[in-house]
């Protein structure tokens, strides 16, 4: 490991010497993800995107390489998708996820690279780092912050920074 990454334990994470709550997937931390488990999968991912809704987030507030998200972007989720584990847009006849929600969760989005570019079918999509509902509460394989604190850890990140889970 080294001093820019993520590290991420069922108890919380740590980056850049400081420490803060999260929220991991509500399958708990997985040698072995699958899609549709809800786990968080261990290893070191590197961080490959960051997207934002422009709509709600100052250009000022995100990294310089973040990409806003469009009301049509979407996130493929099924394994028989030529496109799976993918930036996709509408209209899309797979399983997908919106990701422009109506929520706050994916206002900040922080994309690793979990099973991409040559996702492997089965093996779990979509682990991002994420706006929690609330504190602590289980996600479906994500890693999950306060707005305030993803704010601070995604302006620090570096486009191959990694997200470290140790299990």
């Amino acid at each position: 490991m080294t001093v820019g990454d993520l590290v991420v334990t069922p108890w919380g994470a740590r980056f850049l010497g400081r420490r803060f709550p999260c929220s991991i997937g509500r399958g708990g931390i997985s040698h072995a993800k699958r899609e549709g488990d809800g786990a968080t999968p261990v290893g070191s991912h590197r961080i490959v995107g960051c997207l934002y809704r422009a709509d709600r987030l100052a250009r000022a507030e995100v990294p310089d390489w973040a990409e806003p998200i469009g009301p049509g972007d979407l996130w493929s989720d099924d394994s028989r998708d030529p496109d799976y584990n993918h930036l996709v847009t509408t209209p899309h006849a797979w399983s997908h996820e919106r990701l422009r929600r109506a929520d706050p969760q994916y206002d900040l989005v922080l994309v690793t690279n979990w099973n991409w570019p040559e996702a492997v079918p089965g093996r779990g999509s979509a682990i991002f780092l994420h706006m929690w509902r609330r504190p602590r509460r289980p996600t479906a394989g994500c890693v999950a912050f306060s707005r305030a604190d993803l704010l601070w850890i995604a302006q620090r990140l570096q486009p191959s920074s990694r997200l470290v889970v140790l299990g």
